[in-house]
């Protein structure tokens, strides 16, 4: 098997079944670092289809100066047409890149061991079905792996690599090298339902669309809230848009049936109405927003400029929200500091960092406390989220609104839920990924590297969750599963251990 533990030569010949735009780009990969790539698909021409595609996307690139003529005819001559599973037998690799459907791919890996030779490496770019299950019904499960690449191929750096119990770790190795050499940024992890990123991803769609569901705002608003303050570069109803919910249900389905059905995944209402009413996203022309032409995106919710402050009063260590008295100062804010415990006050009222209890159970009659949501850069944030206690006065609202206006920054507000959103994102998603790192899943580098590469993400969570600390994390998600009685906010186990360590998360894992 030549190669195996380290990177496959530019001789292996690679194989990529299905040709549509997941392995029509993986070819694309593979031909561009000088494999020979055999490229098949079971519907008839979709595989020339497939290459005419791959060749569009290097014509367009030579047009932007982005590619020489020479080199993308290169690279296309090395991508061959293949008809007949049967002419695979050559390759060193190969990728499957076929329909989600679990008979299917089985079917097709159990043809496949019967025609190439038996140092080829058999591999599923399946985003969400059981690896496990797919080896077990092979004669050779040793050397078989799954290989997800994260869609496009030729842009996407992520390649989260998925050994089984029977998987040779000298076939993991080769994979995560070779992948290294086609320019990826590839992670390991074990073959559990959704691997990394589709497993620790679900909050950041979830959250969003649970307080939607609870009315805490408009979509506009509670997106504009994830970029201008989480600094997210989406928010979870446009990045589902994009995506197609189709697409996104399905895989939360399958992780929420996947995990028998743990209360930490379950789908959303909201999100299966789109599916059922056939509004996939951009792809159907319309989503949570309307792609029609012509169509005005809807604007975030801004509360009006309030009054402009003088002084405040910072009580105690602000943690997280710290930069605000920095801000203030440079505002022309008088800043003043007192004994507390951690709040800011001004004009009568509170304003507090959430910790997952409500504005409403925080407040007395005397002392109305309004609640911001989290920023990991409150410097960089250009949106504060905030919440009132019900019956709040309309001064109270705008005194509020005016401090983080004095600062540069826009104000929306949010129903008094629990957690705000951004916090309660950002405590799942590190929650979820704690649990990760605990069951073995993957290491914590890879994880952070998984979220970044594959999602986007401004950080890695678990970066975000020392930057909040693990204390704060815990009292966030306590507060919360006794708002939510259900078990979706429970705290793992390692987020419990180092908030119990002294100087709480100095051994975040």
């Amino acid at each position: 098997m030549a190669g195996v533990g380290s990177t496959l030569p530019p001789s292996a010949v690679i194989a990529v079944i299905g040709a549509g735009r997941m392995g029509a780009g993986i070819a694309a990969v593979a031909a561009g670092v000088h494999h020979r790539v055999m490229l098949y698909d079971a519907v008839e021409g979709a595989a020339a289809r497939g290459r005419d595609g791959v060749a569009a996307d290097w014509a367009a690139l030579v047009a932007r100066g982005k590619l020489s003529e020479a080199d993308a005819a290169r690279r296309l001559s090395r991508i061959e047409v293949v008809t007949d599973l049967s002419g695979l037998t050559p390759a060193d690799l190969v990728i499957e890149a076929i329909i989600e459907d679990m008979a299917i791919k089985a079917s097709l890996f159990r043809h496949l061991e019967a025609i190439v030779g038996d140092g080829t490496i058999l591999t599923t770019n399946t985003s969400s079905l059981s690896v496990t299950a797919l080896a077990g019904g092979m004669k050779q499960a040793r050397r078989f792996a799954g290989f997800h690449f994260f869609n496009p191929a030729p842009v996407m750096p992520l390649v989260e690599v998925i050994g089984t119990s029977a998987t040779d770790p000298a076939i993991v190795a080769t994979l995560v090298e070779t992948a290294r050499a086609w320019g990826k940024s590839p992670v390991c992890c074990a073959a559990t339902p959704g691997f990394i990123v589709n497993r620790v991803a679900r909050p950041f769609y979830a959250e969003s669309m649970r307080l939607l569901a609870e009315q805490a705002a408009d979509v506009a608003t509670l997106d504009a809230v994830m970029r201008g303050s989480g600094l997210f570069r989406m928010g979870a109803f446009e990045l589902t848009d994009m995506i197609g919910h189709d697409v996104n249900f399905a895989v939360t389905k399958s992780v929420y049936e996947a995990f028998f059905q743990d209360p930490r995944y379950r789908p959303s209402l909201v999100q299966q109405a789109l599916v059922e009413s056939g509004a996939l996203g951009r792809k159907s022309g319309r989503g949570f927003y309307d792609y029609a032409a012509g169509a005005k995106p809807p604007l975030a919710k801004d509360l009006p400029v309030g009054p402009r402050l003088d002084r405040i009063v910072v009580r105690g260590d602000l943690g997280p929200a710290t930069a605000l008295a920095d801000l203030a100062k440079a505002n022309g804010i008088i800043v003043e500091s007192a004994a507390g415990d951690g709040v800011i006050e001004f004009a009568g009222l509170t304003l507090a960092l959430t910790d997952g209890r409500t504005a409403t159970e925080r407040s007395t009659d005397e002392t109305p406390v309004v609640l911001f949501d989290y920023s990991p850069d409150f410097a960089a944030a250009s949106r504060i989220a905030i919440a009132a206690p019900d019956g709040a006065a309309a001064d109270v609202v705008a005194q509020a609104a005016g401090f983080f206006q004095a600062l540069g920054k826009a104000v929306s507000r949010l129903d008094d839920v629990p957690g705000l959103l951004v916090m309660r994102t950002v405590a799942m998603l590190v929650n979820e990924a704690l649990d990760v790192v605990h069951q073995a899943v993957a290491s914590a580098a890879d994880v952070d590297v998984a979220m970044i590469k594959g999602a986007g993400y401004p950080s890695g969570p678990l970066a975000m969750g020392k930057a909040v600390g693990a204390i704060r994390l815990l009292a966030v998600l306590e507060t919360l599963a006794r708002a939510y009685p259900e078990g979706r906010y429970r705290p793992s186990p390692l987020l419990r251990r180092a908030a119990a360590t002294p100087s709480a998360g100095a051994s975040w894992v």
